[in-house]
């Protein structure tokens, strides 16, 4: 009877994995410090997406906001040319 992890034959996706796992020991510890901080930094960084939105709501907002004064002027610019004021 024999034993299925007794083999020495391996697979390659297990070689490949002892191969990737002896790499990570020969990494220095400043150098896993770096890449562990590169890679917070990659993921609190603000994305393109978040800044576009950010400047689309401003803009909607001022827009608004332009329309808004616009209308009440020209409604008063209106009331003023009102010929019937006799």
């Amino acid at each position: 009877m024999g034993r299925k992890d007794a083999s020495t034959a391996r697979t390659p996706v297990d070689q490949y994995r002892k191969q990737i796992g002896k790499q990570d020991y020969k990494k220095t510890r400043p150098m896993l410090r770096a890449t562990r901080l590169k890679a917070e930094a990659k993921k609190t960084a603000l994305g393109i997406k978040e800044v576009a939105l950010v400047l689309a709501a401003i803009l909607i907002f001022l827009l608004a906001f332009y329309a808004f004064f616009y209308l009440n002027i020209s409604n008063e610019v209106d009331l003023d040319l009102d010929p019937d004021e006799n």
